[in-house]
């Protein structure tokens, strides 16, 4: 029989430790990480049971009727063990919907986790979401590279580099994120988009003290100055980008260009992929050509992330699936 719990600091520890084994969860799912903006969504976040076993955990935020794959992170969905059957994915996601139709929720909107985080096949939710109807309201292009097989610089990031190397550009790595944030990336975020970082300093920084070894900063320095940076989110198999900014400079000096050749291929050349994000704009209508030109001249390719908005009326539709 399968029970479903709303999360409550009470599951806290068994909540981690199944994040452990998931096949498609990344640090992000941590309760310390998901926790550290907890006054900024309403979590109801899932626990699901299985004759007492905890078999899946769903980490989401509510809204008036809706339902959301937890909207603080980078991506969400059902998490999972590798030996999960089909017909027992079939059934806990019908039991969700179930749970959420009762409460009076009407939607459900899942931005699903790109497949490259995955440490196994994870095909069982797209299929699902095929056969309740989902909309996909949104699919975001991602440029990743595969460090697994051969990929080439362009001619212009080599140039870049080299530039880097001539002008004795200096990386280092600091556990203090102070300096890149004030110096750097908010007056870059300020000056060409008129934003503000998705964290602030304090937050960022207590989320770097609590999972160093998956939040790294690398910043690049021209005579002893800050002159570019990237905050860095580690996984098994994925380097991922979260954040990047450099001075004005940064054509001149080639400091982008000089750090992230040198993060591909001497810092993280082990690594499966190097996720540069997203190059989307106006929720994904649009892609920023001047910035996916950039990523794949290091050898980028592109991935899709999709993002599905479901009718949790529609769990009917799971019944009869199985012939």
């Amino acid at each position: 029989m399968v029970s479903i719990e709303t999360y409550s600091k009470i599951h806290k520890s068994r909540w981690d430790d199944f994040i452990n084994l998931s096949k498609n969860s990344t640090f992000l799912f941590r309760r310390d990480f998901m926790d550290y903006h907890s006054d900024k969504f309403d979590d109801h976040s899932l626990l699901v049971f299985k004759d007492s076993e905890l078999i899946a955990l769903f980490p989401s935020n509510t809204i008036g009727k809706s339902v959301y794959s937890h909207q603080g992170l980078t991506y969400g969905g059902i998490l999972v063990k590798s030996d999960m059957k089909f017909t027992q994915y079939l059934e806990l996601f019908e039991n969700i919907l179930n749970y959420y139709f009762e409460k009076s929720f009407e939607k459900l909107f899942i931005k699903q986790i790109p497949s490259i985080y995955n440490s196994d096949f994870n095909g069982e939710l797209d299929y699902l979401a095929f056969i309740t109807e989902a909309n996909i309201y949104r699919r975001d292009i991602i440029s990743v590279i595969d460090m697994q097989n051969d990929f080439n610089f362009s001619k212009d990031r080599i140039q870049g580099y080299k530039r880097g190397v001539k002008n004795n550009l200096e990386i280092k790595e600091t556990d203090d994120l102070d300096e890149f944030w004030n110096i750097i990336l908010i007056p870059r975020l300020s000056d060409k988009h008129s934003v503000k970082p998705v964290h602030n300093l304090d937050e960022i920084q207590k989320l770097k003290n609590n999972f160093k070894q998956n939040i790294r900063q690398f910043n690049v320095y021209h005579d002893g100055e800050i002159v570019a940076g990237t905050t860095i989110f580690q996984t098994k198999n994925v380097i991922h980008v979260q954040y990047i900014g450099s001075n004005m400079e940064k054509n001149l000096l080639g400091s982008l260009d000089f750090l992230f050749y040198n993060l591909i291929t001497k810092i993280f050349p082990k690594h499966k992929y190097f996720d540069f994000g997203t190059s989307n704009e106006q929720q994904g209508k649009k892609i920023n050509k001047g910035l996916i030109y950039w990523k794949e001249g290091y050898g980028a390719k592109s991935l899709i992330q999709d993002f599905y908005e479901i009718e949790i009326s529609k769990f009917d539709k799971l019944r009869n699936l199985i012939v």
